[in-house]
């Protein structure tokens, strides 16, 4: 009696797949400038280390490339056996995915991350595969050149003049843990390469002329040192933001500049661009927004100062804070920085203080270990008074100097009546409570206004002496400055609350537009439904008109249907010139402003994809913070695009994988079934001369039943032909159902030696209307798949009749052979497909030509299982009743 309780190994085992299963697998990439440098050495020695830790690992695919050591360390390590793929007549070894997926290790080994698989692999792709083990679970390590990665290829090709076939898209590179640079020098590269460590003979010789050398080697070295430097900062940073920073870093040199609406900011970001180019250094762009607008010039000079810094490379960075050093040393922390440029103040220093201290002697103080950098304006830079490049631009509505001149008029009308009875000094106490509740409902200068009021007010109708201005007690005058006072503070934090407020409701509704586009295109179930759902939100959100261009393959762009923004022939020509040169254009920029809207590329990458355009109306504008909203719609709007793109190209891998799958399922069928009666056919020839009689009538016979095999491939091959084309046009006429049943018996008559044969047709049944020839070959091939895929004496039936309530005839061909289960049938109506217990030979085009030719005549064939065993095969037509038949 079998033991019912489980194996304790096996449900270990078990349990440790599910737990793989719920997480993600690692990703370790060995990454090198060129092939050679040893990143499958180190790959295969990681691997070893991992064993010796007790690490389950399995070596996937590892291409040795027939170096020695390489081989050697190879030995040792468990392998999971390749999968041999035939193409075009060459047998090819891939990994085998469905083969680590069952054996489940907890590292696996797979080689060359950018390799393309054989036609008839899982994935196109190797990175797919990956991608599949890292969802199950599985670390993977691999290997990669920098010539490989998506975003460099171009760099590649300029620097060796050798196109690039193979690459993985940069957001893959993104699912790594972690880079591992296997780094060599190019004089010991060239060293390995002259040993024949990397080619052999003439393929060595050549690559040293071409791709191997010095100049080259020394540039792929930059670009692969580069891209995990970036990748290493990229972390750094991200390190850097879980938590409070309260210093910087120096694994190397960042620069920020505070950019500001004063003409002397065009300077300072020349002057750190310049200082970054000779450090080699990034460098960030930082404009302060505070409580405080701008006029409208200083506005403009501000995108300005902002739009060359992101000319110049340097990348931009706005935030909201009403201390702008505080600001600027905060995000100096986020972003690494080392070195702060400031501009040299110019202001006189009784205007520095009135205004709350000088701000680079307080960056200075709070920088910390930062470098800070102060750089001299040039006098040219300096037409407009430095004073005035901050000039705050607010104005309280009327409403509110309204209601500041009703409440005091109302307060003084109630202290003349209270005077006798209060005293001065209790009006003076409501006049400073009123005051401060007016600074909740009214903005900065009403305030003021109200404060100064209330105090004119109170000394001249109510402090002795009255009706005049005159204060002679000191308790008299301290009110009266706390009056001020009170109307100051309570002014400049009434503003400042307020444009806090305003700062968080922009900032939220900035985020909770971005949320909604992306939750948008998430949902979205194509590239059309996407595009629409943003448009609309873009419409709504910039109250303006919207269009989206598109790349459309040949190299021209084509708006979307769900654009309400319909372009002229010149913004036509604007949003081309913004699509080829990857920079915004039109209004709002220094490129083409005179159109009518603001045109954003999409790229992703080093590709523009296409365009999209926001139009406003003419006395309208968009905001500095409303256009970089409108440039991250345009970023969202192009991970779509790109991701529509890598979708159809994986379909088309999957159109092209399958193709090469049924052209070589036709020439490997087609081969064979010509092979066969075409040796019958040369047999018999070359007998023919020398036979007698009766052996020449045996010949014959076979020489005829060869002639039909071949008749019958050529006219499937003909057949599915017309069917593929749409040239197959059926010519419908009145049919008799026993003169069609006796046609097919007749042409099948040699496949039912051997088999009990019956047919069942009513003699009543009506005429009907079908195409002959195809009907009879329709009712052939059924009764001739019966007679082959079956054993010799096995019973075939075919009967014919009428179905009244559905309107219909029906043709059924029935055996008592094998049958078909239930998962075979659907496909068995495709191309190339046949049973699974279906005897050698034949395309497996019978019954597709079939259903061909039944649904052309509007019609369906139904494949099911005989009641008593076996198959049966029902064709079905539209009737029409008999009295519309012509008379002959």
């Amino acid at each position: 009696m079998p033991d019912p309780r489980p194996d304790p190994d096996a449900l270990l085992a078990s349990l440790h797949r599910d737990e793989a299963r719920a997480r993600r697998g690692r990703l370790k990439i060995f990454f090198g400038m060129s092939p050679g440098v040893g990143k499958t050495y180190a790959m295969l020695r990681a691997a070893h280390q991992q064993l010796l830790d007790g690490v389950d690992l399995a070596v996937g695919i590892v291409e040795t490339h027939g170096r020695r050591e390489t081989e050697a360390l190879l030995a040792g390590l468990p392998i999971i056996p390749r999968i041999r793929i035939e193409h075009r007549g060459i047998e090819l070894t891939e990994l085998d995915l469905e083969a680590v997926l069952v054996r489940q290790p907890t590292l696996v080994l797979v080689d060359e991350f950018a390799h393309t698989n054989a036609p008839g692999s899982r994935h196109p792709k190797r990175f797919q595969d990956v991608v599949e083990l890292l969802d199950a679970g599985i670390d993977v390590f691999t290997t990669l050149n920098v010539q490989h990665v998506e975003s460099r290829a171009d760099a590649v090709r300029q620097i060796t003049g050798a196109p690039v076939h193979e690459t993985v898209p940069d957001p893959i590179l993104d699912l790594a843990n972690e880079i591992e640079l296997v780094d060599l020098t190019p004089e010991a590269l060239r060293e390995r390469l002259a040993e024949g460590k990397v080619y052999l003979g003439e393929r060595a010789a050549t690559a040293a002329e071409n791709f191997f050398k010095d100049t080259h080697l020394t540039a792929l070295r930059e670009l692969a040192l580069r891209f995990v430097a970036e990748r290493v900062d990229s972390r750094l940073r991200e390190l850097r933001g879980t938590g409070p920073v309260k210093a910087v870093w120096r694994s190397g040199e960042r620069l920020l500049v505070a950019v500001g609406p004063s003409p002397s900011s065009l300077q300072l970001v020349r002057w750190t661009r310049r200082m970054a180019a000779a450090q080699g250094a990034a460098w960030v762009a930082v404009s302060i927004e505070s409580s405080r607008s701008l006029a409208p010039e200083a506005q403009r000079r501000l995108e300005q100062n902002l739009a060359l810094a992101r000319e110049l490379g340097g990348e931009v960075v706005m935030t909201h804070d009403e201390d702008i050093a505080k600001a600027l040393v905060r995000v100096a922390l986020q972003r690494n920085a080392t070195q702060i440029v400031l501009g040299k103040s110019r202001r006189p220093r009784w205007l520095a203080w009135v205004a709350g201290g000088n701000l680079n002697d307080r960056v200075i103080r709070l920088s910390g270990s930062i470098d800070v950098y102060l750089v001299p304006a040039e006098r040219a830079a300096g037409k407009i008074s430095p004073r005035l490049d901050w000039l705050p631009v607010e104005r309280s509505p009327g409403r509110e100097y309204g209601e500041v001149a009703a409440v005091l008029a109302a307060l003084t009308l109630a202290g003349w009546m209270l005077m006798p009875h209060s005293g001065y000094l209790a009006i003076g106490l409501f006049y400073l409570v009123a005051v401060i509740v007016l600074s909740l409902r009214v903005g900065r200068w009403p305030v003021l206004a109200a404060g100064v009021g209330s105090a004119l007010a109170w000394d001249y109708l109510f402090i002795p002496p009255t009706f005049t201005i005159a204060i002679y007690k000191l308790e008299d005058g301290l009110m009266f400055g706390a009056y001020i006072v009170v109307a100051l503070v309570a002014g400049q934090l009434t503003a400042r609350i307020r444009a806090q407020e305003r700062n968080e409701r922009l900032r939220e509704e900035r985020a909770t537009a971005l949320f909604h586009l992306t939750q948008a295109l998430a949902a979205a179930r194509s590239l059309d439904e996407g595009a629409f759902a943003a448009l609309r939100q873009a419409d709504s959100l910039f109250s303006a008109q919207c269009a989206l261009l598109l790349n459309d393959g040949a190299n021209a762009l084509t708006p979307h249907f769900a654009g309400s923004f319909t372009l002229s022939d010149k913004e036509r020509g604007v949003a081309d010139w913004a699509w080829r040169n990857r920079r915004k254009a039109g209004r709002f920029t220094d490129t083409l402003p005179s159109a009518e809207g603001f045109f954003i590329p999409l790229v992703r990458e080093d590709r523009s994809l296409g365009v999209l355009v926001i139009r406003v109306p003419a006395e309208a504008a968009l905001t500095l913070a409303q256009r970089d909203l409108a440039e991250s719609f345009a970023l969202q709007l192009a991970l779509l695009v790109e991701g529509e793109q890598f979708r159809a190209a994986g379909e088309r891998e999957k159109l092209l994988a399958e193709s090469e799958k049924l052209h070589r399922t036709l020439l490997d069928g087609v081969s064979h079934e010509l092979k066969t009666p075409l040796a019958v056919l040369s047999a018999a020839a070359e007998n023919m001369a020398l036979a007698d009689s009766p052996t020449r009538d045996r010949l014959a016979g076979e020489i005829q039943t060869a002639t039909r095999r071949l008749h019958r491939l050529v006219n499937n091959l003909l057949d599915q032909t017309r069917l593929e084309s749409g040239a197959l046009r059926p010519k419908l006429d009145w049919c008799d159902a026993h003169d069609l049943v006796n046609a097919a018996v007749e042409n099948v008559g040699e496949a039912l030696v051997g088999h009990p044969f019956e047919t069942d047709v009513p003699a009543e049944i009506p005429l009907f209307r079908a195409d002959f020839a195809l009907m009879e070959q329709v009712i052939s091939n059924l009764i001739l798949n019966a007679a082959l895929h079956t054993p010799p004496g096995t019973p075939i039936f075919l009967a014919a009749g009428m179905d009244g309530a559905k309107a219909r005839v029906f043709f059924t061909v029935a055996d008592r052979g094998p049958g078909l289960p239930a998962a075979m049938r659907d496909r068995l109506f495709k191309k190339f497909q046949r049973g699974d217990a279906a005897k050698a030979g034949g395309l497996g085009l019978g019954l597709s030509i079939i259903r061909g030719f039944v649904a052309a005549q509007g019609g369906e064939v139904v494949a099911g299982e005989n009641p008593g065993g076996g198959a049966v095969f029902t064709v079905y037509l539209p009737f029409t009743a008999h009295s519309v038949v012509p008379v002959e």
